[in-house]
């Protein structure tokens, strides 16, 4: 079994781990039945990491988004997709590894799959760009969209990404400009599109695959405007002061759907996706399929219409000073 990976409030379960795969190396190396006493600590084990998850802290949330087992969107395609092919290239002369997509069969629905893919390991890590999307990325995927629009296929996105790759070759490549012709875009797109925050959704370049009609988010995903490090930097000057950010900056699923950005929380197992990877897989698939059922029965201008209004409905907020009067920004 792959060795996990233990994140640092976790620590109280290492004691635990190591009780249970020593007895459990018992059992292999002798006829002694441990089962009882395994069964114990598995159990306690079970609860305590159930209690650390249940309190979790934003700060501590974005750890868990980041883990570098957390299911990625190629896990979540091999667990419930069918019929899957990868398509390649923006017809630009780019094929960006940090943005794959293709086409794929969920159930009965014949579906668009595009998601951001990080790595498992350094060597992966560099070559997906840390799952940080050049301009050919995101012109890859308006491609790809548009192909979708033409055959009336459902559109699903899979955000898990730090923000877009910031280098200066892809800001003279028009970085800004390639996300924002993907904003404006799938605004006019006529087939229904559900968006998951998967992971770490980070700035406009989560943004240019998440203008959805349904904006789904896992339980320990975390969806930013900033990276808390670079907006403690920004504020006060001190990265260290990212968990103050993280706080501030309201980037958890519960706080994102009381503000109504977000239209559905995601449970995750105990320990959160990189635990029972499959069981989130199955959370995902019931999610997906379920909506793709409500929104199939609109029509294309009903679909954009509401995705549109949605999205107008976003930025309100209360002004202290005039005694509670909704304002518009």
């Amino acid at each position: 079994m792959a060795r996990r990976y233990l994140l640092e409030f976790e620590k109280p379960l290492v004691e635990l781990e190591k009780q249970i795969e020593q007895i459990r190396q018992l059992a292999r190396d002798s006829e002694v039945d441990v089962s009882q006493q395994l069964l114990q600590l598995e159990t306690l084990a079970t609860r305590r990491r159930q209690e650390i998850f249940q309190s979790l802290t934003p700060a501590q949330k974005i750890q868990v988004a980041r883990h570098p087992q957390r299911p990625s969107t190629l896990d979540y395609i091999q667990m419930f997709c069918d019929d899957w092919v990868e398509l390649h290239g923006d017809r630009y002369g780019n094929d960006d590894q940090a943005l794959i997509g293709g086409i794929g069969r969920i159930g009965d629905y014949s579906v668009l799959l595009i998601g951001q893919q990080k790595g498992r390991d350094t060597k992966e890590n560099v070559a997906r760009n840390f799952g940080m999307a050049k301009p050919g990325g995101y012109r890859k995927a308006l491609r790809l969209m548009n192909h979708a629009d033409r055959f009336r296929l459902p559109i699903l996105t899979f955000i898990d990404t730090p923000g877009a790759y910031a280098g200066l070759l892809a800001e003279e490549q028009g970085q800004g400009e390639a996300i924002a012709v993907n904003l404006r875009e799938m605004f006019r797109l006529r087939v229904p599109i559900i968006a998951t925050v998967i992971g770490e959704g980070g700035s406009g370049g989560a943004l240019g695959i998440g203008v959805a009609d349904r904006l789904l988010m896992f339980e320990h995903s975390v969806y930013t405007v900033a990276s808390p490090e670079a907006c403690a930097s920004i504020l006060w000057r001190d990265a260290g002061k990212a968990p103050d950010a993280a706080a501030a900056l309201k980037i958890t699923g519960d706080d994102l759907l009381k503000l109504g950005i977000v239209d559905e929380v995601l449970e995750e197992p105990a320990g959160g996706n990189n635990w029972a990877p499959l069981q989130a897989g199955n959370v995902l698939k019931e999610a997906i399929q379920k909506h793709l059922d409500q929104l199939l029965k609109l029509s294309p201008e009903e679909l954009r219409n509401q995705r549109y209004n949605k999205f107008r409905e976003m930025g309100k907020f209360l002004d202290p000073t005039s005694l509670g009067t909704e304002m518009n920004v």
